[in-house]
């Protein structure tokens, strides 16, 4: 059974950090690329970063670029996401994906991120 476990969420300060970390068994992450997406209420979920299997990151926005840091490690069979700098509209559930091919597709329950002053 594939689960995919995301931890590190809480409540920050604007302005302050996070690290999320996505911890994955039934599957070997290093065949994936690995997302973090989020859902903010009464929003659609959105991507925020993917690292390939290579290791190559992406981002979907320039403003997350500056910010945020996804990384990997296969040995830990974990993907991490450093949140620097967070604003009250990073604010959401944010969820771990794990993707290979058109056929697997997983993802994890979600770690809520709150904001707020």
């Amino acid at each position: 059974q594939v689960q995919l476990v995301e931890s590190g969420g809480g409540l920050v300060q604007p302005g302050g950090s996070l690290s999320l970390s996505c911890v994955s068994s039934g599957i070997t992450i290093n065949f994936y690329a690995m997302g973090w997406y989020r859902q903010a209420p009464g929003k659609q979920r959105e991507l925020v970063a993917r690292i390939t299997t290579d290791g190559i990151s992406l981002y979907a926005r320039s403003a997350m670029k500056g910010r945020f840091t996804i990384s990997r490690d296969n040995t830990k069979n974990t993907v991490y996401l450093q949140m620097n700098s967070l604003k009250p509209e990073d604010t959401a559930v944010y969820y771990c994906n794990a993707q290979r091919g058109g056929n697997y597709d997983y993802w994890g329950q979600g770690t809520q991120v709150t904001v707020s002053s």
